[in-house]
């Protein structure tokens, strides 16, 4: 019989084996995080995106993209129109990720200036 101590030990992201560690790489991914917050607003083209996350290369963005595809994130949507056009959306599952990585987004910003004066810090030790 397996209880629920057991499911909890074997949906562990401090195991090593732990399947959550892939989710967790693929959330915690910068590249994850700005492109969820950019669908967070609506759907976009990968020209869209690229433009709007400055410093991501082409490789880094279909790259992220499909890995959230994959991972049931991110709808891909093809128009058969002349030239074929692609849009990207948030599915249901993504939406849920966008209230914690606006909570990141938001520490980051507000903690700027802290983690900032203690690199310096200790840069200089």
């Amino acid at each position: 019989m397996v209880t629920t101590s057991d499911v909890a030990y074997a949906a562990s992201p401090y195991r090593a084996d732990c399947p959550t560690r892939r989710i967790l790489d693929r959330i915690g991914d910068r590249w994850t995080v700005l492109v969820v917050g950019i669908l967070g607003e609506g759907d976009a083209r990968f020209s869209q995106l690229r433009r709007r996350v400055e410093g991501v290369s082409q490789k880094m963005l279909t790259q992220t993209l499909r890995g959230l595809e994959r991972d049931g994130l991110v709808r891909r949507t093809v128009y058969p129109e002349v030239p074929v056009r692609v849009e990207y959306a948030l599915t249901d599952s993504g939406r849920t990720l966008l209230e914690p990585l606006r909570a990141l987004r938001e520490w980051s910003i507000e903690h700027l200036g802290d983690v900032s004066a203690s690199q310096e810090a200790y840069d200089r030790m």
